[in-house]
């Protein structure tokens, strides 16, 4: 039987994922994430947040994977959509201190796991809401839209449109290139770029596909 790894080794791999990717360290940050994965263990069994049981696992496939698409996030108000165990949303919005974040999933079991969490960890901007994509009407639009595993391009990008602000960005996370998901792009989406993410530790292909919404050419 294996050795139960420590909180330390946790941050120590983190810490050195982090510096691959070139992304801010901060020893205060790197501990709030470990004890956020540290929460999805504890409570996996009773909310079903995750598939993956090791830790070490998590910090790669669940943190340094949400980390990776923060280089490219704009604006401050932002919203997760289907977030699921709030994936990218909680490790994005503890490197984004100053931003405002709302995590989205239509899971109740999900979004109490979520408010118990942010609760816990003092998360003072990350606001939940347990609601579909599509039954959803914000108070104010959205700087940036973000999805880490909603489905397919078209089924995120269409409801999205509402709620991000005119000019504002959508953000969906994907693995190897999606070649025939951005032939579904068309107005009033305006493909950005398609960026390459390097995950350390991470053996598979990993894109992030920038939209820019425009809201003048939407067809109502």
């Amino acid at each position: 039987m294996s050795k139960p790894i420590s909180q330390n080794e946790l941050i120590a791999i983190l810490h050195q994922g982090l510096i691959e990717m070139g992304l801010p360290l901060d020893r205060q940050k790197e501990i709030q994430l470990i004890r956020y994965i540290e929460l999805i263990v504890k409570r996996n069994k009773l909310f079903k947040l995750s598939s993956i049981r090791d830790l070490d696992t998590m910090v790669t496939r669940h943190l340094l994977d949400s980390l990776s698409a923060l280089p490219y996030i704009k604006g401050q108000i932002i919203l997760d959509v289907g977030t699921g165990a709030g994936l990218p949303g909680i490790p994005l919005s503890i490197f984004m201190p100053d931003c405002q974040f709302t995590l989205l999933d239509s899971s109740h079991q999900k979004t109490r796991f979520l408010q118990q969490t942010c609760y816990q960890m003092r998360l003072h901007n990350v606001h939940v809401v347990h609601k579909s994509v599509e039954d959803y009407y914000p108070d104010a639009l959205f700087d940036s839209v973000i999805s880490r595993a909603f489905g397919t391009l078209r089924d995120y990008i269409i409801p999205s449109q509402y709620l991000v602000k005119p000019g504002g960005q959508i953000l969906a996370m994907k693995g190897v290139y999606p070649l025939t998901e951005l032939q579904d792009v068309a107005v009033p989406f305006k493909l950005i770029d398609v960026h390459s993410l390097k995950v350390p530790k991470l053996y598979a292909e990993r894109h992030l596909i920038e939209l820019n919404y425009q809201s003048e050419m939407r067809k109502e």
